[in-house]
């Protein structure tokens, strides 16, 4: 990226670009998941969780914008050089998954559109144009006539959320009918939480861009908290009320059409470009001599030819499998940094096996608080718990380093 477009994205830019980044297919349908909650509980889960998660998130996000580094790369402060390496091939095999997840799930919408207005049936096709239709937002790039392009698309979709929401809000059952299914609240809060978290490993490819420290945190945290809730309540709603939470069944009951059709598809753009990008941004952490826009356009071919292949819509326990490595990861770094005021990168610093292995101990508490299923999930007591580790841990983790001779 030249050095022309570094540090000029504005409050606005990273408002335009996490509302666009939050309104997807899959975030409406994983707020359809909370329905067995009802409207009223189910609210205040999406409310409370994105409030914490998109809070974790921002933070991770003034790291990139303070030192000038994408979000890979800042783990080095805490896991030394080969640690961040782990952690940016996790980062782009979750990325890769993601941009499966989002291509086949735009792809079965798009479908379930143009099945119903033409009888053409063919999910294969829509998978390789949404495919093609990343790689060439890719390819326009991060410079301003992207920007101007990305603000265009955010307008066409706050247009959806309007839509979708009068759809969803004028139906009086939705205070009162209750969702099929049974759920607790604290799986649906990390239901909720899990969705920004899912986003740490890459907001520092975009704040390092931010004129500001203020510009990149209050805009991602608007920008995303607002739209990404209201995703997950357009869901909720959709769910409790027709139990399709697929926005394409209720633009096609809106006798919306063509429009419908374009709105699906560009969301579900906006969204996966990010996945593909930053998956290029967390290779060139450990081969810096790749093309980041490169890389991110082989990531969208390999990730379209998945969603051609696999079956993998059903990405619930995918996104536990991301919040029990990135929870702890995120929380051993964030205590470093705001807590603990270790801000720099040892250049001489390989692998702390100290905080790997607390990292490790996370994972494996994050999944054991899934299965006991706590009142507040598992991302807000698994950070809390490895944070307070880590305070008391560091000195003797301090002495548990691999470095250059």
């Amino acid at each position: 990226m030249s050095s022309s477009v570094k540090n000029n994205l504005s409050m606005l830019n990273f408002t335009t670009l996490w509302f666009g980044a939050s309104i997807s297919v899959a975030e409406i349908i994983t707020g359809g998941l909370l329905a067995p909650l009802g409207f009223k509980m189910g609210l205040v889960a999406i409310l409370l969780g994105h409030l914490v998660g998109t809070t974790i998130l921002v933070l991770g996000g003034i790291i990139g914008t303070e030192e000038r580094i994408p979000a890979l790369a800042s783990t080095r402060i805490s896991f030394g050089e080969y640690g961040s390496y782990i952690f940016s091939i996790l980062n782009v095999l979750q990325l890769l998954g993601w941009t499966a997840v989002m291509i086949i799930v735009g792809a079965r919408s798009v479908n379930q559109i143009t099945n119903t207005l033409w009888g053409f049936d063919h999910l294969t096709v829509w998978s390789l144009i949404i495919g093609g239709l990343i790689m060439l937002w890719l390819w326009l790039g991060k410079d301003s006539g992207w920007k101007k392009a990305n603000h265009f698309a955010v307008i066409l979709l706050f247009i959806l959320t309007l839509v979708l929401s009068a759809i969803i809000f004028r139906n009086h059952e939705l205070f009162t009918k209750q969702g099929i299914g049974e759920m607790s609240f604290g799986s649906a809060m990390e239901l909720a939480v899990i969705m920004p978290l899912s986003w740490l490993p890459l907001i520092s490819d975009y704040t390092r861009f931010a004129k500001t420290k203020r510009d990149g945190a209050v805009g991602s945290w608007l920008g995303y908290f607002i739209g990404s809730s209201w995703m997950y309540i357009i869901g909720l709603g959709a769910a409790i009320i027709a139990n399709d939470p697929d926005p394409a069944a209720m633009l096609l009951a809106a006798n919306l059409g063509i429009v419908a059709l374009g709105i699906i598809v560009l969301a579900t753009v906006t969204t996966t470009f990010l996945d593909a990008y930053s998956a290029g941004v967390s290779c060139l952490n450990i081969f810096p001599q790749l093309n980041e826009k490169t890389v991110a356009l082989v990531i969208t071919a390999i990730g379209t030819g998945l969603a051609i292949i696999i079956n993998i819509e059903q990405y619930e326990n995918f996104l536990y499998a991301i919040g029990s490595v990135f929870a702890p990861l995120f929380s051993i770094l964030l205590t470093d940094y705001f807590l603990l005021k270790n801000k720099r990168i040892q250049s001489d610093l390989l692998v702390n096996w100290g905080t790997l292995a607390l990292c490790a101990l996370g994972t494996w508490l994050y999944h054991l608080f899934i299965e006991f299923d706590f009142f507040l999930g598992a991302t807000v007591p698994v950070m809390i718990i490895i944070s307070i580790f880590h305070i008391i841990t560091w000195r003797l983790t301090a002495k548990c380093k691999f470095v250059k001779n």
